[in-house]
């Protein structure tokens, strides 16, 4: 649910000259240019001073005449006196959160040359750059200390984000606040006056800190903690965002709010008091006060301001930068193993395709090949061949909207456009003819398409959604459509007539059954169903490929078969050219389709095998024989394409093609008894006598520029957005003018980092959970990676090279591993420690290794550990937390109730609670079950329903126990649910739903506001945004996403009880157990 920039260098003149120095000498020491770079700057052509955006992440120098900033992936600085900005960084990566210690001599900030963010140092006036943290976890520039000798990052390390502290001069980094696991402290700022920490603790100032008006239990506060006095300071209780603390020399506090309009604005403290100091109608970030305190730096529309303290104004920084804009330029991409969708031609010797929304024409074989001129950037994307073999249909993106457009296929004459719907159209299919087309138009609407006079007519309009539908399709004789609709959240397929204009719901079931093909005789219609369960809300489970016959129909007899041996053919020579002739006619079928549909639901078969998950892609008809083709994984768990062939007194028979293993399966095409395939983006001949694939190899490189693709990019998200987002009225806001709003700023985009940054804002002011937008190009590859490898064993903060602690169930937590507490780490694989020196750093190298070998010291004597490493310490140390409370509970009742966390609501959590279920319910007389901190997923009903079990009757064998039924009965005992300001998503509707069920107590704080149902939406390049599209309501109306869920009892646990241990919410659960056994008036529940 969570993105970060990473961006390669893209400077010009010099600059990329010293660049190639840098990477030549391949040395971890990367030396700077100050004087050489603006030598250069200078007298290179290939630069230009030009109007800049997407500068970000100021800081000033002490005195605050000097401005470090980030752009265009790199750290550049800037004197005020003459605006005049240099690149003072070329690494691999991309450079951030540059931050200049309060004596001025040096910069810290962000570098990711290994791929993942390490801190980094370098002098002001240039020189060499140094590593300061080597753990492959993100670790993210805070502050400096304001002896200028400490430096504040956050890291994700220990799981979760906390704050850290390390020395300019390096070392081993040590946590700050403690070590609970949820802690999730960051954004750490020192006062030099009181010794305080400032702090933000919520993802709604790190993750999410794009996200608008967000007014939620997880919401920011300004708060502190002195970690010499042990004191803890909340200064804001604002319902909304505060948050992005500084701090000048006098102690006096800037930060980011949202509380006069929605949109975050400056702010101080001043006597305490909260005081608004600009008020923008757009939003600013990352404000930095220098250490005088008479400037304040910030981003606003993505360009760099100044506040004057003294004469309370600010003011745009024009700055003066010699860059490169390589953006422009052209890149050269390659259709192999890229097409993303293909048609052939009805006479079989050409083939059609696209990818990376370019248009190509080839031959059949692929061998000759041309790109066809379409005009723009604009996205092509399905593509079919009309019936003339010489005209190309394909959909196209408009204004960000999928239309249909019509070109010639040598390319002789330009596009014409057919459709011009603010609304996607997608999903077209021919008739046999190829004289018409049937295809989705937006949420709600089927359309058919007269393939000669190019026009298109409405035939349904429904709950369709915009995406995830099936594809419509034609009966055989062209006199009726068949496609999906949505009832209760799941799909029935529904028939419309084309001549009487009547359409008629086929299944009306209350599940789901997708993918509808229409077999060649008419009689059958074919279908994938999971036929015991909804679809919703865990999508379809274990769905199979059936059929309905739309008659009542009998088998063929063997009796007629065996009678037709023996009839005698009449021979009449004088019409025997003409049946000649006859015969070699077309066939045409002119009787009317039969369907008798009363009980129709009653003559469902099994086509598919019994087990796996099957997905209807189409049929292949040759004579009596029918071929069902589909997606299936019921050989050996992997998914690959099966046939099932049906044919009049055979045996049902089920194969697979071999070749389609595990393959990345898109469209399916017939022509001429000729089948073909696109798997991993390749198109291949398909033969099915032979039961395998052989690949049609192409290769051809084409060209597209950056800009014109981000441009195209920013178009289709905000028409997904606008097509698909849940909220009609878009959470208040005017979706159209946003457009408008950020529209303004792609001609500025300057790297890949830039687009994904202006896109999260932009969806950051629907005030949604559940979105964002990702991207990744080959311009951001990193050849350098690293990974830090994890033992279990944590060490002392203050004697980083002491053992402090093997973690349960570790890679160390192992039989012949004897690490005790007091144990000194000496060696790593033989190689000897520096205990100056960052412990991680004998730790991490390019990839996990299978084995180490550990040299430890005990009472003066050596010994050797050896253990297979893993890569994260996540689940072991959430693990442990929940041990912790486990342990908790069991103390204080003498094991008489049962604990249960689950960290998420996926499959794998929810079968590992029921089998928890089945030890912890076991004698006992209550059930805490905990969805803090629950990340969701989709399995409530499934918790619902098993926590809604009760005992109904007994049983026993003769001069046995009584035994109850159900075996597990739940709801007989006290439940409390435990939630807080992180359930979320899934968590929130398990407790609504547990609240509407009157199941027991809810105990903790409102859940976060951060339930709606996502799915994603691909983009041109490959970048994807996610889209909330389904929303989740109480029974009385209430959207989830803006109300959360209140407990019945709240209470919160505080940063203090966090620091010191405590946890309120899970005495308070046991409390209120305890206090319901007193009501029952027993001491033990039955």
């Amino acid at each position: 649910m969570l993105n970060d920039p990473l961006v390669n260098f893209t400077g010009g003149g010099c600059v990329a000259a010293f660049r190639c120095i840098l990477v030549a000498k391949a040395t971890f020491m990367k030396h700077l240019l100050c004087g050489l770079l603006s030598l250069g700057m200078a007298a290179t052509a290939l630069s230009q001073a030009s109007e800049a955006l997407f500068l970000s992440q100021p800081s000033l120098s002490p005195d605050g005449q000097t401005v470090v900033f980030s752009f265009e992936g790199d750290i550049w600085k800037a004197s005020m006196a003459d605006k005049q900005a240099y690149r003072l960084t070329a690494m691999q990566g991309y450079e951030t959160n540059a931050k200049v210690s309060p004596d001025g001599k040096w910069i810290a900030f962000t570098g990711r040359q290994y791929g993942n963010p390490d801190i980094y140092i370098m002098p002001i006036s240039g020189g060499d750059i140094r590593q300061v943290t080597h753990h492959s976890a993100g670790d993210e520039m805070s502050s400096w200390g304001w002896d200028s000798k400490t430096i504040y990052f956050t890291s994700n390390r220990m799981g979760q984000l906390s704050g850290f502290k390390v020395p300019l001069t390096g070392g081993t980094p040590q946590r700050v606040f403690g070590n609970y696991f949820f802690q999730y402290d960051h954004n750490l700022v020192e006062s030099p006056t009181t010794g305080e920490i400032f702090f933000n603790d919520t993802w709604e100032s790190a993750s999410q800190a794009h996200r608008k008006r967000y007014k939620g239990a997880f919401n920011p506060d300004i708060q502190s903690y002195n970690p010499a006095t042990k004191k803890h300071v909340k200064y804001t209780t604002w319902e909304g965002k505060d948050f992005g603390a500084t701090v000048d020399k006098s102690g006096a506090v800037y930060f980011i709010s949202d509380e006069a309009n929605g949109e975050y604005n400056l702010y101080t403290l001043a006597n305490g008091k909260k005081t608004p100091l600009t008020t923008f109608n757009t939003s600013i970030k990352t404000p930095f006060v220098s250490a005088n305190g008479k400037k304040v730096a910030f981003e606003r529309d993505y360009q760099l301001w100044i506040y004057d303290v003294a004469s309370k104004k600010a003011e745009k920084l024009n700055l003066a930068l010699y860059r490169n804009n390589v953006l422009t330029k052209e890149k050269d991409f390659d259709v192999k193993s890229n097409i993303t969708y293909f048609d052939v031609s009805p006479d079989g010797k050409k083939m059609a395709f696209t990818s990376r929304g370019e248009i190509f024409v080839s031959d059949i074989d692929g061998k000759f090949i041309q790109q066809i001129e379409k005009g723009s950037a604009e996205r092509a994307l399905e593509i079919k061949w009309l019936n003339d073999n010489r005209t190309l249909l394909y959909n196209q993106t408009a204004n960000g909207f999928k239309n249909w457009y019509t070109i010639a296929a040598n390319g002789s004459t330009p596009p014409k456009q057919i459709t011009g719907d603010k609304k996607h159209n997608r999903q077209i299919v021919f008739n046999k003819k190829r004289s018409m087309a049937v295809y989705l138009s937006g949420r709600d609407e089927v359309k058919v398409l007269d393939l000669k006079t190019m026009q298109a007519k409405s035939i349904a309009k429904d709950e369709l959604w915009g995406f995830q539908n099936s594809e419509p399709g034609f009966s055989p004789k062209d006199d009726y459509v068949l496609f999906t609709a949505r009832r209760n959240f799941e799909q029935d397929i529904f028939i419309h007539d084309l001549k009487k204009g009547k359409t008629i719901n086929l299944t009306n079931t209350a599940i789901t059954e997708s993918d509808p093909v229409w077999s060649a005789d008419g009689k059958y219609i074919y279908f994938t169903s999971s036929r015991l369960k909804p679809s919703y809300p865990m999508g379809m489970q274990s769905p199979k490929i059936y059929r309905v016959a739309l008659e009542k129909l009998d088998d063929p007899f063997r009796i007629d078969k065996f009678n037709d041996l023996f009839k005698e053919e009449k021979k009449d020579t004088a019409n025997a050219k003409k049946d000649t002739a006859a015969k070699l006619a077309p066939q045409v079928d002119n009787s009317a389709l039969v369907m008798d549909l009363e009980d129709v639901m009653e003559r469902i078969e099994l086509i598919s095998p019994p087990f796996g998950d099957q997905y209807l892609r189409t049929l292949y008809t040759k004579g009596d024989k029918t071929t069902a083709l589909y997606w299936s994984n019921h050989g050996e768990g992997r998914f690959a394409l099966w046939k099932t062939v049906l044919e009049p007194f055979e045996t049902i028979k089920t194969e697979k093609i071999a070749g389609t293993d595990n393959a990345s399966l898109g469209n399916l095409v017939e022509v001429s008894d000729k089948l073909f395939v696109l798997l991993n983006g390749t198109v291949h001949k398909l033969n099915l006598d032979g039961n395998k694939v052989e690949p049609i190899n192409t290769t051809y490189a084409f060209r597209r520029a950056l800009q014109q693709e981000f441009a195209q990019i920013f178009e289709e998200m905000w028409a997904n957005v606008q097509e698909n987002f849940y909220d009609e009225k878009f959470h208040g806001i005017d979706w159209v003018k946003t457009k408008e709003k950020y529209g303004r700023f792609v001609p500025y985009l300057n790297t890949r980092a830039d687009l994904r940054t202006m896109m999260n804002d932009m969806l950051g002011e629907l005030n949604s959970s559940h979105q964002g937008f990702n991207t990744f190009g080959s311009e951001e590859a990193i050849a350098l990676t690293n990974t830090t490898m994890e033992t279990g064993i944590l060490f002392e903060e203050a004697s980083p090279y002491k053992v402090k602690h093997v973690v349960k169930r570790s890679a160390a937590d192992r039989k012949g591993i004897d690490v005790k507490r007091g144990d000194v780490l000496l060696k790593v694989n033989d190689r000897a420690v520096d205990q100056a020196m960052d412990r991680d750093y004998y730790f991490t190298r390019p990839s996990l290794d299978r084995e180490l070998k550990l040299t430890f010291s005990r009472n003066g004597q050596p010994y050797d550990v050896k253990l297979h490493p893993q890569s994260t310490l996540y689940n072991n140390l959430y693990d442990e937390w929940i041990d912790n409370n486990q342990k908790h509970v069991d103390e204080k009742t003498g094991k008489r109730i049962a604990y249960a966390c689950m960290k998420n609501m996926g499959t794998g959590e929810l079968e590992s609670f029921l089998v928890d279920m089945t030890k912890e319910l076991v004698g006992r007389d209550g059930l805490i079950l905990d969805l803090r901190y629950n990340t969701g997923g989709n399995v409530h009903d499934e918790v619902l329903k098993f926590l809604s079990q009760r005992s109904y009757l007994q049983w026993k064998y003769r001069e046995g126990s009584l035994t109850p039924q159900s075996n597990f009965a739940p709801s007989d005992k006290p439940i409390v649910l435990l939630i807080n300001e992180q359930s979320l998503s899934d968590a929130e509707m398990t407790a609504e739903g547990f609240k509407a069920l009157k199941l027991g107590k809810i105990v903790g704080n409102e859940t976060y506001r951060w339930i709606i149902f996502t799915s994603g939406m691909g983009l041109v390049d490959g970048s994807f945004v996610r889209m909330p599209s389904w929303g989740c309501y109480s029974l009385d109306g209430k959207d989830l996403e803006m109300s959360g869920v209140s407990p019945d009892i709240l209470v919160i646990n505080s940063f203090e009880d966090k620091i010191q241990g405590r946890d309120p919410q899970l005495d308070r659960a046991i409390q209120e157990i305890t206090k319901e056994w007193k009501q029952l008036g027993t001491s033990k529940v039955k």
